[in-house]
């Protein structure tokens, strides 16, 4: 090898090296791994679901036909959709504000000094680390008019008679309380952990003066903690809404959307039509109809955030 190539060996290394450190390089290259994913398990998926529901498609017309918005007039014209429209809309509102106000209360219990706090806030995890459907088959028994120990202890308080036990997941009334409740216990460690973050970032020194101002407990809570953690409990319930609004599982594990569609949701009624039913090509108008309330929600909260920042 000649001295002139020997010398500009270590030119080019250098000049590589320098290329790979630079942000504009290292930033699209670490993000790529999370715009693959999103493109392959959000944006296909999506992709399909325009390209079905403007058709016919279905499990027994395989063939595709194009009809236009036909399927989303049809679905919007149906009874059932805007009844499970209207469950979607308080299965969402009443789970998230349940999930975050006990979420609330635990994180302020969890905050003070008690023999086995650590063990404590390792156990609050749970409702996340088992698996929902194990999870939600244990509220099954839990809500089972013979075996429910639910109604058992209402029975020994003497709240309720024996003879007429309440039906949890059987009554149209009660069953959509029961899975609001259901899914809240599973948004209660998000919670726990947003609203934790949200407290420990307050300084100590504020809170300490407004004890000497005079601010009891109350006050320092909704006029000093609250709107310090306000940008940190809207991006829990960004999260929690877009989790609830598209999530099936609870609901069709525990009721199917039953009693008389009485907890049907957006979610469990695309299965059913489009999965269940090989309906496909309405199955993926109910779906896409997610997608605007979604947007709007998040624009919504995020116009909102932006506002208490300025």
């Amino acid at each position: 090898m000649s001295l002139i190539a020997q010398a500009a060996a270590p030119r080019r290394l250098a000049r590589s090296r320098f290329t790979f450190d630079r942000l504009e390089v290292l930033g699209p290259l670490f993000i790529m791994p999370a715009i693959l994913y999103v493109v392959v398990l959000v944006g296909l998926p999506f992709l399909l679901a325009l390209y079905y529901s403007v058709s016919a498609y279905s499990i027994f017309n395989p063939s595709y036909t194009f009809v236009g918005l036909k399927n989303f007039r049809e679905v919007i014209d149906s009874e059932i959709f805007r009844r499970t429209l209207a469950n979607t809309l308080i299965f969402t509102i009443s789970s998230q504000i349940i999930g975050l106000l006990l979420g609330k209360i635990g994180a302020m219990l969890l905050m003070q000094e008690f023999p086995g706090r650590r063990l404590a806030r390792a156990l609050i995890v749970l409702p996340w680390a088992v698996p929902v459907s194990l999870a939600t088959l244990a509220w099954v028994w839990m809500f089972d008019s013979l075996y429910s120990v639910i109604n058992w202890t209402l029975v020994a308080a003497g709240l309720i008679d024996a003879a007429n036990r309440p039906q949890w997941l059987g009554q149209e009334d009660l069953a959509m309380i029961a899975v609001a409740v259901v899914h809240a216990w599973r948004l209660f460690p998000f919670g726990v952990v947003i609203f934790l973050a949200g407290f420990t970032s307050v300084p100590q020194d504020v809170l300490d003066a407004a004890t000497i101002d005079g601010a009891g407990f109350w006050r320092r809570n909704y006029q000093i903690i609250l709107p310090i953690i306000a940008p940190i409990i809207m991006i829990a319930v960004i999260f929690g809404t877009v989790f609830t609004f598209t999530d099936l599982s609870v609901v069709y594990l525990l009721t199917k959307g039953g009693p008389i569609n009485s907890t049907q949701v957006l979610g469990t009624l695309a299965f059913q039509v489009g999965i269940l039913s090989g309906d496909v090509a309405h199955g993926a108008a109910i779906c896409l109809f997610l997608f605007p309330f979604l947007l709007v929600a998040v624009i919504l909260l995020l116009r909102s955030l932006r506002r208490r920042e300025i």
